[in-house]
């Protein structure tokens, strides 16, 4: 069932937010007193995808703020690879954070958002109040499956082909974007219009593969540990990325309170499952607030 913003009472707005010379575009929900939820996207996605997510939320009592992130904004597009190392992405989040007022929040993410999640969560405990984490899990399962488990370097093999410059692009670009229309086939209307609008940007694709070719291999990206945070994992078993190998390794490195929801699913979770996954983020924030 795709999802629906219920509560025509809340409204999202848009606003550009400035980090020294780079400016995101951001959709916001919420009373700005409410306890502070940030929403990353994945790849290839943008902050649209939280709006039903972001409605909710807001009414039960969050203030929301969802960025398209580094390279996906077109006033936070930097060229070079450099400048999509993972520390980067994970400054940003805080400095977004602190534009907000807040030094303190909720983080709810997917794909390469909830890569930057993981960081977040070990680096800047003191930061997060809690951590959900949509199919990626605990980075060091999923680096040991990539290494160990042939299942999950078949399902990574994608990968190799996003590291080619130039050819990847091409590629991508082929026929307007269809092979991304094809990961996008639950999708509604509005967010495949928002998704193009962004990747036709000539930089946008480039930027948004430079968190490929920028952080993979680098021992500093698998390097995290044990998260003490409140952590709620949610996987779907039929992840056409994601194996259960790294999901079952994953498991270990989360020691403080950790819930584990499984479904039936795959990869697009927040556009086929919305309810369950809504009723299980709201119940993980809940007794987190404080």
């Amino acid at each position: 069932m795709l999802p629906k913003e219920n509560d025509q009472s809340v409204k999202i707005h848009q606003k550009e937010v400035a980090l020294g010379n780079l400016r995101f575009h951001c959709l916001v929900a919420g009373n700005e007193q409410d306890p502070l939820v940030i929403l990353l996207h994945g790849f290839p996605e943008t902050s649209y995808m939280w709006r039903p997510l972001m409605t909710d939320l807001a009414s039960a009592g969050y203030h929301c703020l969802a960025p398209n992130m580094r390279g996906y904004s077109k006033n936070a597009c930097p060229k070079g690879k450099k400048n999509y190392r993972i520390e980067k992405l994970v400054k940003d989040i805080l400095d977004l954070a602190a534009a907000e007022g807040k030094n303190k929040f909720h983080l709810i993410a997917h794909d390469w958002g909830a890569v930057i999640g993981w960081h977040l969560a070990y680096e800047h405990p003191e930061n997060v109040i809690s951590y959900t984490s949509l199919s990626v899990p605990h980075l060091k399962g999923f680096y040991k499956a990539l290494k160990k488990d042939k299942d999950q370097q078949y399902r990574s093999r994608y990968i190799k082909k996003l590291l080619v410059p130039f050819i990847a692009e091409y590629a991508i670009r082929k026929n307007d974007f269809e092979a991304f229309r094809k990961l996008w086939k639950f999708s509604t209307a509005d967010e495949l219009n928002n998704y193009l609008e962004v990747f036709r940007k000539r930089k946008v694709l480039t930027a948004a593969l430079n968190y490929y070719r920028a952080n993979l291999g680098k021992s500093e990206t698998e390097e995290i540990g044990e998260i003490r945070v409140p952590v709620l994992f949610i996987w779907g078993n039929k992840d056409m990325a994601i194996g259960r190998y790294g999901v079952s390794e994953g498991h270990q490195y989360c020691q403080g309170d950790y819930k584990f929801l499984e479904l039936d699913a795959g990869h697009w979770l927040i556009q086929t499952r919305y309810s369950e996954i809504k009723q299980a983020i709201i119940e993980h924030l809940g007794p987190n607030t404080k």
